[in-house]
C-alpha cells in the first residue's frame, strides 16, 4: 500500500487472512529511529532502522527456527 506518509508491504500466510507482518517505510522518521520498521500482527515493532537489509534480518532467526523443526 502507498499512502501519503507511509509505504507498507504486508506479508500474508494465506491471502484471505490478516497480514502476519508489515514492513513500513516512513520517510519522516529518517533522522530519528530510522525510516524502516518490521511490525508483527499484534502491532508490536520487532525491528526499526535506517537500512532495509539490517531491518529484514529479523526474519533470518524466524526462518532458521522453522527450518530446524522440519
Amino acid at each position: 500500500d502507498f499512502l501519503d506518509e507511509v509505504a507498507v508491504f504486508s506479508i500474508f500466510r494465506h491471502a484471505s487472512e490478516m497480514p502476519l507482518f508489515r514492513i513500513e517505510k516512513r520517510p519522516q522518521l529518517r533522522a530519528k529511529q530510522g525510516m524502516y520498521s518490521v511490525i508483527a500482527a499484534g502491532g508490536v515493532i520487532l525491528k526499526r532502522g535506517h537500512e532495509l537489509a539490517q531491518v529484514l534480518k529479523v526474519f533470518d532467526k524466524k526462518l532458521l527456527k522453522a527450518l530446524s523443526k522440519e
